[in-house]
């Protein structure tokens, strides 16, 4: 789990949730997570001091981290890019990362903790990234521009933009490729968009939420559409194929990022300090526990 707001990297024990291991001393601030259960390595960005859109002393590095051993290893330089944000696994076995300040996604080979490429997003800025199972495009939300950047992972360029309705906030895409869903930075809604016509096809109001969400994931067997609201504590559970039958599921103070685990969901919060775990065919809260000052994202490995 990444406390992003005590500055923190915990290992924590699956079955007591008790906190096992601490790892400090890093510069502000670790945000989000990227674990690679078959290396046995997770990668956390040094974002900065600052949040989107307001970040005057931005990040550089990128720290690698021995799941095994619980130890950081080594720290890789993205400079001159900055603000580094979003990570996601390619289907190639490299990583991607959207640098905000620099408006660029960072490639990386994981093999060599080297930089490789830098992808132009076409925005001002570029806040988080998703890439369909196949790996062949990878989607931006870029938040103030109200636009989805469209990349070609092979290429590595950029094909173009899509307008949305409104500023966005996060990003999700199917396994399949042939939906991507843009969480509004403005209203508690999420856009869907047809990847192939390369439109907004259907704007999907988050039932029970009462202010813009955040984050947008896709359940591993597809099925649900998991969005979580920062501003209103809650997390969404939606039948991804209809966008229908949603479950408003309230957790703890705002709520962030979020990990799958079999039937479960781990929710960080990083307004109190609590984790929440979800029941997610039984659509319920069963508890929480105390983990760190505010975790934004977790994984498992």
């Amino acid at each position: 789990a990444v406390d992003k707001i005590g500055t923190k990297i915990l290992f924590l024990d699956p079955r007591t949730y008790l906190i096992a291991t601490v790892l400090d001393g890093f510069q502000k601030t670790v945000h989000e997570l990227l674990v690679i259960p078959e290396t046995g390595r997770a990668y956390v960005p040094i974002f900065g001091d600052g949040i989107h859109g307001r970040n005057p002393n931005p990040g550089h590095t990128l720290l690698v981290i021995d799941c095994l051993a619980r130890k950081h290893i080594a720290t890789i330089d993205l400079a001159p890019l900055s603000a580094p944000h979003t990570l996601r696994l390619g289907a190639e076995g490299l990583i991607y990362i959207t640098c905000e300040n620099s408006a660029k996604v960072a490639v990386i080979d994981p093999k060599t903790n080297a930089v490789i490429d830098a992808i132009d997003s076409g925005s001002t800025n570029g806040h988080r990234l998703c890439i369909p199972d196949d790996g062949r495009r990878l989607y931006t939300d870029n938040e103030e521009d109200a636009t989805v950047s469209v990349i070609d992972v092979p290429n590595r360029k950029l094909l173009g933009r899509i307008a949305t309705p409104e500023k966005l906030a996060g990003i999700a895409v199917s396994a399949d490729g042939k939906t991507v869903v843009a969480v509004s930075d403005d209203s508690p809604v999420v856009f869907a968009i047809d990847t192939e016509a390369g439109k907004v096809v259907r704007t999907v109001p988050l039932e029970g939420v009462e202010k813009a969400a955040q984050i947008a994931r896709y359940s591993p067997d597809g099925k649900l559409l998991i969005v979580s609201s920062l501003n209103s504590n809650k997390i969404s559970i939606i039948d991804a194929a209809t966008f229908g039958n949603q479950s408003a599921i309230s957790v703890g103070s705002q709520p962030m990022d979020f990990a799958f685990k079999g039937d479960e969901l781990f929710v960080g919060c990083q307004g109190d300090g609590t984790m929440h775990i979800i029941d997610l065919p039984g659509r319920r809260n069963t508890g929480h526990v105390k983990a760190g000052s505010g975790c934004e994202s977790i994984g498992f490995f």
